[in-house]
This record gives C-alpha cells, structure tokens and sequence, in this order.
C-alpha cells in the first residue's frame, strides 16, 4: 500500500521524528544516538529554527522527513530568501514509493509559500539515489561554486 500523508512536523513529533533523524544521521556513517537525535529535532522545533515536513502512513508510523532552514541569497537577482533544506531520510521499507519526491515537493510549496526565491541542498557524492530524485525533481548540480566547510575542534564529521 503506498498510501501516506505529509504533515508539518510540530514539538509533539519530537520523539518519532527524531527517530527518523537518528536513521539518517546513522545512515551518514555516525554513531546511533537516539536521545541526542530526538533532543536536537525537539530544540530546532522549540526554537522554531527549522521547518520538518514527516510523511506517515495510515497507522501514522514515520515513514520519511525533511528538515529546512532559513538564510538568505545574496548573489541571486533579486537578492532573498532561501531555504536550506538539510536533511532529508526516507525508512529503508518506504524507498520507491514517492514518499522523498513528496517530501522535495511539499518543501518547494514551503518555498514558494514563503516568497523564497529558492532551495539549497547538498548530499554525499556516493549517494546516487539521492542525486536522480534531486535531478528528477529540477535540481541542478553546482558546477560554478565549490563548497568548503570547516569543522571546528572536538567536532566530528
């Protein structure tokens, strides 16, 4: 059954989406760590730092998640608001059932509903799948800009 909905996360979710969360994070090569997941996804939602979008299936089990931020561009024409969609997991037993096509579009509608003029994302460069729906969906590889970041001590990638 490939029924699911996508609702905006509220502080409520904490605990199920940051379960989710945990499952990315775990799936980008770092330790499991439930609580801290679930704490992290509470206090972007307390703080309201970050918009999250969850897809459920009818028994509302989380089946996927998209985590965006807010900043700003300034070399677009005109200058505005963008969001930086961060994270984004769908459960291994929810892939190829649209549910991360769902989650890319229910965060354009964020964007436009917002008067952003645009989204930013980056992903792994072994991580395929993730690259095809992004391209799927009118994303465009950067092949102007690099992209450089720096960790500061004590913080692990």
């Amino acid at each position: 059954m490939n029924a699911f909905v996508v609702r905006r996360a509220s502080l409520d979710d904490a605990e199920s989406v940051g379960l989710l969360f945990d499952a990315y994070r775990v799936f980008y090569r770092q330790a499991a760590d439930v609580e801290g997941s679930q704490n992290f996804v509470r206090d972007r939602l307390a703080n309201d730092e970050s918009v999250i979008f969850v897809a459920e299936d009818a028994d509302g089990r989380g089946l996927g998640f998209v985590q965006l931020y807010p900043t700003f561009s300034s070399t677009t024409t005109p200058p505005g608001k963008l969001w930086l969609l961060n994270d984004l997991f769908v459960a291994e037993n929810a892939r190829r059932r649209g549910v991360g096509r769902a989650l890319m579009e229910r965060s354009e509608r964020l964007a436009r509903e917002t008067g952003a003029v645009g989204l930013t994302l980056s992903t792994a460069v072994d991580n395929l799948r993730a690259q095809h729906l992004y391209e799927a969906t009118g994303y465009r590889r950067e092949t102007v800009f690099f992209v450089y970041n720096r960790l500061l001590e004590g913080v692990e990638s």
